[in-house]
Formats: C-alpha cells, structure tokens, sequence
C-alpha cells in the first residue's frame, strides 16, 4: 500500500535472507518464530493499510497531503464532534490532498473518505449553575439517585444525576453497574424505582455535564441509528463517502437499519460496524455475514468487557474475520503517547505489531492523528511497524489453515484467486495482478495472504477506494481509454502495473509477476491466471 525506504535503519548490514525467508523454511512453529531475525530486511510494500482521524491539526491539504506520502489509506471523519459544514470542508480538503498527491507522483492514491457515526450513547444532564466549567466531586461510597425525571436534566447534583436513558429502569437490574465518564465513575445499582436507580460509588471522581455512560453487562433497547445518526447519513451520501464505520452495531438487524437510512443513493457504501460491547461480540457471526468490514473498537470494547479479555475479543473478532474473508480494523490508543510524544512506547509499538500478526487488515490511528503534535510522524511510525510485522506472518502456513477450516468446492473465481496466491509461493513472485471491474476477484486473493503486494487495476475510482480496507491490495486506478482488440486493453493494464512496481522498486526485470484476468469484459468472469517474467522493456 505504500513503499518504505530502508535507508534510514540503525542496524548494521547483515547478509541475512529478507522478509524473513529463513523463518519460512522452518517446519514448526517454534521454529519459526526461533528463526526471525532483527536483521532481515522487510518487504519494500506495506501490506497492511492504515486509517486516520481527520481533526483540527491535520485536514488542511497541505498536512493531509503528508499524511497519504506517508502512509495515509483511509481518512476518517469521526461525527461524534464537528458539524457538517466542517466535515464537508474537511472531505473537500482530503480530495484536494489526493489530487495534490497524484499531481506531485504521477498516480492517484485512491484515498478513501470514511464517515464514523456517532452511534446510540446513554448521556447525564447539566450540573446545577454549570457556566460551562463546573465539576463535582463524586465520592467513592457515597449514595448517587440515577433519575430519568425531566425535571433535573439541568439541576444534576453530587446526589442526583439526570441520564437521557428513559429505559434504564427496565433494562437494569440490582448488582449492575453503571459506568460515567469512560469508567472514570462506577456505580453499583442497589434498588431500582419508576423513573429512578439507586447506587453506591465505586469509583468516584470530578464530573461534568453531558458526560457519557456505559452498562457493561446490560442489554440495551437504544435505537441502533439515532436521528443524528440518520442525518449524517443522508451528509455522507451527499458527500460520496465510501464507507461508514458503525458505532455500537449489537446485531445483524443493526446493520440493516443503516443500510435501510443510506437507501438506494448510497447502496454502493460500505458498511463496517464497531463492536463495542458484549451484545456485539455474541452476535459477531451475523454482523459479519451481513458487512463488508468490520472495526474491533477496543476503547468502549474495554469498559464494557473486563479489560482482560479485550485481547481475547481482538483475536477471536479477526480470526473470524479472516476466515470469512471480511476485512476488520484494530483500533484505539494504539499510539497514544504519540498525540504528545514523538516516539511511540515499546508496549504500543508491539500492540501495533500484534494486531498486523493477528491478521488485522487495518490499523487505525484516533486522537493521534486528530489533534496530536506529530501527526505525520505517528503514520509513518506505524506504516514501519505494520511492515516489520507483516514480514514475521507466516503466511504460508496461515494458507494452509484456511484451506483446511474450508474444506469445500469453490466456483471458478475462488479457485483461480486461490491458484494464484499458492502459485506466488511456489515461483516467489514480487506482484499478484489483478485487472478488476468490482474488485472482488482482488478481495478474494486478499483473503488467502499472499506474501506479495495486490496490484488490484480497475477502471471505477469507488471501487478502487474501497480496496484500501483489504490487507495486500494496493488499488490502481486506470484512466485511458480502452483501447481496442479487448487483448491490448489488457496487456496496457497489465503493464500499468508492472511500471509501478519497477518506478517503485518491489518489481525488477527478471521476476516472475502473476496476473490474474477475465475470459470476456465485466464482472464475475475472472478465470484466467498466468505467470509472466518481466523483462526490462515491456513484459513476456
């Protein structure tokens, strides 16, 4: 998805096989992991893409601009905050920024627009007499009355707090908690009235007004798409974003709505639902079989399930993922200390570099990249990382995995896209071609991890963004005419391609390069793979 130079490495030059070609000839596991080496040099492609937040400090063009040269994938407009004239003056600036791009480097960096939604939240009142920065002092083992009475939503005192939730008080039950202010305050519930809970403190701490509040444990009747929700859905439609990231999606039916609000003008949009909490984790199967992505959003994920089993949650979330060959996004604090910091610490260098291990397709980057001090450092810190991690995947043996959890009959296209990637094992090929109308045929190469880059090659500029949330696949928009008999339209394709990866250094003459392409024009019809060779004019 971006190519990295390796000029800049403190480590001595070893002559040590690359992208850890040592460990791959290992039979076991423990052997694999024994054989990597700090000194074998990674791939020059990053594989993995990455996802930014767009906020105050990064959407004028010019730094949007060194965002995407520095790894950009998918820009990430959080709806939580901002109003729409804002939103749609970023999204002008990151179409600017891809346009600067592809007028400074010669190719569009098919930057995808994301829109995250601001999703059902559960909210206090106003303190009594807040000018804006009032706080209480909650104190841990206090007595706290919890009231959905309209008549303190904006006298909220230290004994009773107004919540916007109408329905707590039938969903709640004695012995569940109650947690304010990202968790900052706990509350036990102990008795539960009409209209009000009753609950002793926990955890206490400063509060102040409009405050969210999570039920761990609790299921909830909240709408899964609140009228601000429906609003800025219509926005993103108007706007021609490409895909929405759902917040706090329980259940297949969840995403349905959302697709229901989009309507027939923005069918085309992807939809990736956040599994924040337990209700999400237990029905993952059907979001996922009804989704074109899906985000592990560790930040709610992480008070609404102990924090000692997020890490379950993440390896399970992209395991199934990767089975079904939808691609998931590993999200939040993963560079945290960086919003201030120009270095990461150890322990998130190496969340990053798990997540990549664990299969994730994306990796995202929030506050870092919003309103941090460093933001084009923070993306190319992580584009190093996701690189070094992507060369210690076995990916061999994770094709073989999935060969035998499958263990079925597979149409044409499949089977071709699975010939492909173990054709690209066995003759170590530097690209996989993809000529591509929907980008399927790309999306299921992705699935069975190459070690090679994707050159997904497609005439549709959506279709091309899209490919950015697919672990391997770098999009390729072609813009000439299609020149005719329809066999020279595709040998120009095909060598649109492989001029890229020679400028860009992951193709020399010599290599083997397998192309993957249709029996006739348009979609569904993928069924033809070859080997060329590349020469240093042209390809064989």
């Amino acid at each position: 998805m971006s190519v990295i130079n390796d000029d800049e490495s403190i480590l001595e030059t070893m002559d040590i096989p690359g992208a850890q070609r040592k460990a791959a000839a290992s039979t076991t596991s423990i052997d694999y992991t024994s054989n990597l080496d700090i000194y074998s040099k990674a791939c020059r492609m990053r594989l993995s893409g990455i996802v930014c937040t767009i906020g105050p400090v990064s959407r004028a063009p010019e730094t949007l601009l060194e965002l995407i040269e520095n790894g950009m994938n998918v820009a990430r407009m959080n709806f939580s905050h901002g109003s729409h004239e804002y939103h749609g003056g970023t999204i002008a600036n990151c179409r600017e920024a891809a346009r600067m791009y592809k007028e400074k480097h010669g190719v569009d960096p098919c930057l995808a627009i994301a829109l995250d939604t601001k999703g059902p939240e559960i909210r206090t009142g106003l303190l009594e007499g807040d000018d804006g920065r009032k706080e209480l002092e909650l104190k841990a083992g206090a007595t706290i009355k919890i009231t959905t009475n309209d008549e303190y939503k904006e006298k909220c005192t230290a004994d009773v707090l107004w919540l916007d939730y109408k329905n707590i008080t039938k969903v709640l039950t004695p012995g569940k908690r109650i947690y304010i202010d990202d968790g900052l305050i706990s509350v036990l519930a102990t008795e539960i009235g009409e209209d009000f809970v009753v609950g002793k403190i926990e955890n206490g701490g400063n509060l102040g007004s409009r405050k969210g509040c999570n039920l761990p444990g609790t299921d909830t009747d909240l709408p899964a798409v609140s009228e601000k929700d429906k609003s800025d859905l219509l926005f993103g439609v108007e706007q021609g974003v490409d895909m929405v990231f759902a917040s706090f999606i329980r259940d297949a039916d969840g995403v349905r709505q959302v697709r229901e609000v989009l309507g027939e003008k923005g069918k085309n949009i992807q939809i990736v639902p956040k599994i924040e909490n337990q209700q999400g984790v237990k029905n993952l199967d059907e979001i996922i079989a009804c989704s074109e992505g899906l985000m592990v959003a560790r930040g709610d994920m992480g008070i609404e399930i102990p924090t000692e089993k997020v890490f379950i949650a993440q390896k399970a979330m992209i395991a199934k993922c990767n089975r079904a060959g939808v691609p998931i996004i590993c999200a939040t604090q993963m560079l945290e200390s960086m919003v201030k910091k120009p270095r990461p610490t150890r322990a998130e260098a190496s969340d990053v570099a798990n997540a990549v291990l664990d299969g994730a397709d994306c990796v995202m980057l929030s506050g870092e990249t919003a309103k941090g001090d460093y933001p084009a450092v923070c993306v190319r810190t992580m584009a190093k990382i996701s690189r070094e991690a992507e060369a210690c995947v076995w990916n061999e043996r994770f094709f073989e995995d999935i060969m035998r959890a499958e263990g079925k009959e597979y149409d044409h296209t499949v089977t071709t896209a699975i010939s492909s990637v173990l054709a690209s094992y066995k003759c170590r090929a530097s690209a996989i071609v993809v000529l591509t109308t929907s980008g399927k045929t790309a999306h299921i190469v992705s699935k069975y991890r190459p070690l090679c880059p994707i050159l997904a090659v497609t005439r549709f500029p959506q279709v091309a963004r899209q490919m950015q949330l697919f672990r391997g696949i770098t999009p390729m928009l072609y813009e000439p005419e299609r020149a005719e008999p329809w066999t020279a339209d595709i040998d120009n394709r095909v060598q649109f391609a492989v001029d890229f990866g020679k400028k860009n250094k992951f193709i020399n003459p010599g290599d083997n390069v397998i192309v993957i392409t249709g029996w006739k024009q348009g979609t569904g019809s993928s069924n033809t793979m070859r080997i060329i060779q590349v020469k240093y004019h042209g390809i064989a």
